[in-house]
């Protein structure tokens, strides 16, 4: 079926019933040019070196941390994104009237969006049923009246398309509320170019670019009396959102800062940024959360997303938010039907781009001709649920499947809608070293410029997972591809970097947001404790290990070391507990590592760990990313483990990784304001977790060789023994062991040093009051720095022999503790909270 015989053998895998129309070949039966260009390339790479680019790519994307969320799945979390390695092609007279059909398609739906919200003229002309926008969710009562600055209520569009049998683009979705996928296209193409580069010189594939320089360029325009810098932000849900690594991938690449809703806050009808540096307004808002969720005051009031009092701030006319609270309506499948109509009467012209043959059943002859057809159409509903697709395939349900759905119809027909089921185009596409047809969709993106829409040359397509399966979604298990635009003008790879490096900056450099300090704050306290746990829990396993069960000694060390285990990491065990933990050990050695559900496991804290991590992604290099995936990996295979041995060996390696991503951190982030919250929860949870371990192992008096034991333990854990020896040269002691890690400086493990540098982190925090007096912080941080300069090594090991118990070793180290432990909360009040002074709204005069 192919006229070039070398390229035969390629496809033997790809004819097949399963493809409808034939993106491949021409109706001579002749490979399409610019298919017959790619695949010559394609072939002269050779199975192995295209298994080999298909496995780099997918490699490059997992260590570069690109993934998609799926909700409500255990495995959905971080999960790595799919990208073929063969592209969807699209001709440049074809891409002509795809983008002069979705400019006029926007300007359509910004017409609709300003009507609904404004004059509601299509309604009172018969051109939309009043039913079928009031019934639907996302028509948002208290948008009426809301206007945009410009010409364009409508900021970002998108639309899902599809090549039917026929060989026709047609639109299936329109995605106007906060439209996801522009991060991942170009995501897609900076690994395409890096993986086939020599494929690009055989093509002139248009650059995705200019249309992020657009977005920004839309953004500045439509601030609040046109500012020429203005404040914006990206309001995202949350590392938990299934798209969250887009948000973060364009928040870093345009130079615009990621917001949660808490991290934002309306006073005196302005939007306000909470930074580590106080408040900061906010001028435009490009928002990735749902409608419903943005405002709790006036809307889903128990959202946890939004921002109270963001309409009012809205209509204050002081913050722009695109898209506008209410432009869901326009995601409502019932409306296609009504599109050409409108359309002829706005535009006096025809739709470029049909839209998929649709009949919304709130009317008498649309329904009844969906109930008649409906084992042959697809059913929607107006509104989108919590589930992977709205869509119902009649033709794949049972007679009772089709009875229960023909009576959700007839009890509420205004809220479905019928639509022609069309078969998509098979594309080529790589599916385990073969090339197989796959049913495509392409997502187009399109953003307003000027008096008109700019387009993305390019998009995001997604194929089914299976062959001749039609529903496809990135939580089914589509896989994405880069899409090509063939165009005559040149066509080098983007260098969005580059391109952007020419224009102003979005924002002011520095602007630390205090979420993502506070998140930062926790990723250098989980580190440690994740660190800390980890060294301690491999030196009682080695110690297990090796541990003579016939000396006393050696057991009653092992049953110290284990008691000492459970209070280090809040693992607490009763005695009746202890004695079985300390008979039979690895059985509950192996809980405390693996068991994700325990609190205090090492397992629990590197998952706290990795959410915080994920949370502020933007931070981290791609070697960071390299050592954090590798560190995933080793981790769950470790987990498997039931060798004693095995399992210290998988720690080392653990402990290693641990150890490069701090290096990495050192080497990579700027000494910034991100840089100082990192470090400072860093040093707060190295010295409380030092403190804690010298509380639970050096305070209570045992057996000289148990506490010799426990002694060179606590070296251990501290990496400090090969220094103490080196140092004193002297049998390990109490008084030399507290000189070395508590009041050495020369010492980087010394809760000295850790408090020199607190204190220096501390003065460099933002001021919040005027005047010389010191911040709470740094009276406490002085306070225990001041405390520790004090002691005396010496005094601090005396030993008190009535309660046999260093007891000046443990006051001294509850002081501390105390002082220290309530920076965190000091800080948290400070920087992260920004709470407002509370006002009495209503007074009850007593008479």
């Amino acid at each position: 079926m192919v006229a070039n015989s070398q390229l035969e053998s390629l496809f033997k895998y790809y004819f097949n019933p399963n493809y409808s129309y034939n993106e491949l070949l021409a109706n001579d039966g002749i490979l399409r040019p610019h298919w017959e260009t790619f695949f010559n390339s394609f072939k002269e790479l050779g199975p192995a070196e295209i298994k080999d680019r298909n496995q780099h790519i997918l490699r490059q994307l997992k260590e570069n941390g690109v993934t998609y969320n799926i909700y409500n799945d255990p495995g959905g979390l971080n999960r790595p994104w799919n990208l073929d390695l063969i592209p969807f092609l699209i001709t440049k007279e074809e891409w002509s009237t795809i983008e002069r059909g979705l400019i006029q398609r926007a300007e359509l739906l910004n017409y609709i969006l300003k009507d609904i919200y404004g004059e509601q003229k299509l309604m009172k002309n018969g051109l939309l049923p009043m039913e079928l926008i009031y019934n639907h969710p996302g028509f948002l009562r208290q948008s009426a009246g809301l206007k945009m600055p410009g010409k364009h209520h409508l900021i970002v569009y998108s639309a899902d398309l599809a090549r039917s049998p026929d060989g026709k683009i047609w639109i299936l979705n329109d995605r106007v509320q906060a439209p996801s996928g522009s991060g991942y296209a170009l995501e897609n193409r900076t690994a395409m170019a890096r993986t086939l580069p020599e494929f690009f010189s055989g093509f002139k594939v248009r650059r995705l670019s200019p249309y992020f320089n657009a977005l920004r360029t839309s953004l500045n325009e439509i601030s609040p009396g046109h500012q020429q810098n203005p404040r914006v932000v990206i309001l995202t849900p949350g590392p938990g959102n299934e798209t969250y690594f887009e948000h973060s991938y364009l928040s870093s690449y345009l130079g615009i800062t990621l917001v949660q809703g808490d991290d934002l806050m309306v006073k005196n009808n302005f939007v306000w940024l909470k930074t580590l540096g106080g408040l900061e307004k906010v001028d435009v808002i490009l928002r990735r959360v749902d409608d419903e969720y943005c405002d709790p005051l006036e809307l889903k009031e128990d959202s946890q997303l939004g921002v109270p009092g963001l309409l009012q701030a809205i209509r204050s006319g002081n913050v722009t938010i695109a898209n506008p609270l209410g432009s869901s309506v326009l995601e409502n499948p019932g409306l296609m039907p009504f599109l050409e109509n409108i359309c002829k009467h706005v535009f006096k012209t025809s739709l470029i781009m049909p839209t998929i043959a649709s009949w919304w059943c709130g009317q008498s002859k649309e329904l009844n001709y969906v109930l008649e057809h409906l084992p042959k159409l697809v059913i929607k509903k107006i509104y989108r649920e919590n589930a992977p697709s709205r869509s119902i395939n009649a033709s794949a349900l049972n007679a009772q499947e089709l009875a229960d759905l023909r009576s959700q119809i007839l009890a509420n027909p205004a809220f479905y809608v019928g639509q022609e089921k069309v078969s998509f185009s098979s594309t080529p596409s790589l599916v385990n070293g073969k090339i197989e047809p796959r049913n495509a969709l392409f997502r187009s993106f399109s953003v307003s410029s000027k008096d008109t829409y700019y387009v993305m040359a390019g998009g995001l397509t997604r194929t089914s997972s299976e062959a001749g399966n039609f529903m496809i979604s990135n939580q089914l298990g589509g896989v994405s591809k880069d899409t090509w635009i063939i165009s005559p003008e040149p066509g080098q790879t983007n260098n969005l970097r580059k391109e952007l490096a020419a224009s102003p900056a979005a924002v002011p450099s520095g602007v630390l947001p205090s979420h993502t300090a506070e998140n930062l704050f926790w990723v250098g306290r989980y580190t440690e404790r994740v660190l800390g746990n980890a060294r301690f829990q491999r030196s009682v396993m080695k110690f297990l290990l090796t541990a003579n069960r016939v000396l006393d000694f050696d057991v009653d060390t092992e049953r110290q070391l284990l008691q000492a285990l459970t209070q280090f990491t809040y693992t607490y065990k009763e005695v009746n507990q202890l004695n079985q933990f300390s008979s039979d050990p690895w059985p509950e050695m192996k809980d405390i590592l693996f068991n994700e559900k325990r609190s205090g496991s090492l397992s629990c804290n590197l998952s706290l760990f990795k959410r915080t991590v994920y949370a502020v992604r933007d931070h981290w290099s791609t070697d960071t990313w390299r050592v954090l995936r590798s560190m995933e990996d080793e981790w769950a295979e470790a987990a498997g483990h039931s060798s004693h041995h095995k399992m210290v060996d998988s720690m080392d390696s653990f402990i290693t990784s641990m150890v490069a991503f701090i290096g990495l951190n050192r080497e990579s982030m700027a000494r910034e304001k991100g840089w100082l919250m990192l470090d400072t929860g860093r040093k707060i949870e190295q010295s409380l977790m030092l403190i804690n371990m010298l509380k639970t192992m050096l305070v209570i008096k045992y057996d000289d060789q148990v506490e010799y034991n426990l002694q060179e333990s606590v070296l251990l854990i501290n990496e400090c023994l090969v220094n103490y020896r080196y140092k004193y040269r002297a049998p390990i002691q109490l008084s030399l062991i507290l000189d070395l890690l508590l009041l050495d400086p020369t010492n980087p493990r010394s809760l000295v040093h850790q408090l020199d540098r607190l204190k220096a982190y501390m003065s460099r925090l933002p001021k919040t009051q005027t005047g010389h007096a010191l911040s709470e912080h740094e009276r406490l941080i002085l306070e225990a720095y001041t405390l520790l300069q004090l002691s005396d090594k010496d005094h601090l090991s005396i030993l008190n022999k009535g309660a046999n118990a260093y007891l000046n070793l443990e006051n001294f180290l509850d002081r501390i503790y105390n002082l220290l432990s309530a920076i965190p909360d000091v800080i948290s009040k400070t920087y992260f909270k920004h709470a407002q002074p509370q006002k009495q709204l209503f007074t009850a005069e007593h008479v």
